[in-house]
């Protein structure tokens, strides 16, 4: 429908404006809530997930202030300051969730080659001190050993969190290393270069490979991302997984040529 039928710009923008809750209706423990229900995610990664939320609350206040502000008489000084604040929250988020990934597999590992009971004896070892870390890991890989459906649960979770992880690793190399996500020494395009997303403020920073942009992702869709991880009713397929993975691993640019 054209706007000569009767629409204004405001219904077409209406339209297609994407799901950004309002401040006020967010669920800000979500996002605690969300990466405690990870399977072996222990109190020390959970500490690290409560400073996530309560900066992710005072961002996207920011995000919203730089929103409501006019184009012409906007704060480069705070639009800067969103920049830093927006790329340091998303490396957070990337070495809590790398972190956490690492350790499941490893225990995936462990579990395949039968090496569980040697980590735990090594870990319960007496060191002449309380090393509360590794207790705490000894008491998960007991309890793994005593439930197998943890084994299930981890590849589970894993799955959901893939593809999330991906893109966030992905602008990760590109606003930290300045490359390319698995091309080594390919320099990335315009990296730390965002824009405003005109519906909820976040900075929108391009995942680019070469002259092929993959997407678009700002921190506000990392931060619901994860929330949407207590929705446990459409975690990925192998399949869609080794599919995304395909794409964001794209070698050669598409040929967008029509026969």
């Amino acid at each position: 429908m054209s706007m000569e039928d009767g629409d204004d710009e405001g219904d077409f923008e209406q339209e297609f404006e994407p799901g950004y809750e309002d401040p006020e209706h967010i669920k800000w423990h979500a996002l605690r809530a969300a990466l405690d229900s990870l399977v072996l995610f222990d109190p020390y990664l959970g500490m690290q997930a409560t400073n996530l939320g309560v900066v992710d609350e005072f961002i996207t206040s920011l995000e919203y202030t730089t929103l409501r502000e006019d184009d012409e008489n906007r704060d480069i000084s705070a639009l800067v300051f969103l920049n830093a604040q927006s790329q340091l929250w998303i490396f957070g988020v990337y070495e809590l969730l790398r972190t956490w990934r690492s350790r499941v597999k490893d225990v995936l590992k462990w579990d395949e080659n039968g090496g569980l009971p040697l980590k735990i004896k090594a870990l319960r070892k007496d060191k002449g001190f309380l090393h509360a870390g590794e207790q705490m890991l000894a008491d998960q890989l007991e309890s793994v050993q005593s439930d197998p459906a943890i084994i299930g649960r981890i590849r589970e979770d894993l799955r959901m969190t893939h593809i999330l992880f991906g893109q966030i690793e992905f602008l990760r190399v590109s606003l930290a290393k300045h490359e390319v996500s698995g091309k080594a020494k390919a320099l990335a395009f315009a990296p730390g270069y965002g824009r405003i997303n005109k519906w909820c403020g976040a900075l929108d920073y391009e995942m680019s490979a070469g002259r092929v942009i993959l997407g678009v992702i700002n921190r506000r869709n990392i931060a619901d991302g994860i929330r949407k991880f207590l929705d446990r009713s459409d975690i990925p397929t192998p399949e869609a997984i080794r599919a995304l993975d395909d794409f964001m691993n794209l070698k050669e640019p598409p040929s967008f040529d029509i026969e």
